[in-house]
């Protein structure tokens, strides 16, 4: 497969083409997954720095891992269900560090993307922040359960294959998360009538790339670290 190809390869090509040996494969991989994958981070862990970290760290895994690839699901469903278990991996270290994933308006000004930021109305960029507040005191497993239906609009079955459980743990977690959340934003519910879910699900417009945790440097082409700044590409 030459460079030129790339562009046209499936997921699953692109991920044997890496396998094999091609240099570029698995950064086009990163170049199509990447935001998704910030975006359930960043939503799970509630902290820019966390968040691309464990994408940095699931990247990295799955650039090491691509051969034990069975194609028993979606190479999208693997790349997501490596990203959550790295984001549940730091949330519960982190809970032995900190009482609170969000616990200042700067913290909660971070978390909404670049472009809500600079072009959401007032009302909508509180509102995400609510929300987004409200989250982040939930139990990992239930917040994670949640971004995936609610927030990215994934089925409960495939979240269910990204969590590696059940469907009915799925629904049993989203449906306690929900339960938990009601009291915290009964005073929205008026305002959000005309927003689907918790956050637009997965035909909502792409965020902000993932931003590096530091400069990024030029690594080599089969050097695993170039997984993360996107495997050279941007």
């Amino acid at each position: 497969m030459d460079d030129a190809a790339l562009g046209d390869s499936s997921d699953q090509d692109l991920l044997s083409a890496h396998v094999a040996g091609h240099p570029h494969a698995f950064g086009e991989l990163v170049r199509r997954h990447r935001d998704r994958l910030w975006a359930v981070a960043l939503r799970t862990l509630g902290d820019r720095e966390e968040a691309a970290d464990a994408v940095q760290d699931a990247l990295v895994s799955a650039f090491r891992a691509a051969h034990t690839f069975r194609g028993q699901s979606a190479v999208t469903t693997w790349l997501h269900r490596i990203t959550v278990n790295a984001c549940l991996d730091r949330a519960r270290k982190a809970a032995s560090r900190r009482t609170s994933l969000m616990d200042d308006t700067e913290r909660l000004e971070q978390l909404l993307e670049p472009h809500e930021s600079a072009e959401a109305p007032a009302e909508r960029q509180d509102l995400h922040r609510e929300l987004l507040a409200a989250l982040a005191k939930l139990p990992v497993e239930q917040r994670a359960a949640l971004v995936l239906v609610d927030m990215q609009g994934y089925p409960v079955a495939e979240a269910a294959a990204v969590l590696g459980v059940p469907t009915g743990t799925v629904k049993s977690r989203c449906a306690r998360g929900r339960a938990r959340l009601l009291p915290m934003l009964t005073h929205l519910r008026g305002a959000t009538r005309d927003n689907s879910g918790l956050g637009g699900g997965r035909n909502r417009t792409p965020g902000a790339s993932v931003p590096p945790a530091s400069e990024p440097r030029d690594p080599g082409p089969s050097d695993p670290a170039g997984v993360k700044g996107g495997g050279g590409h941007a």
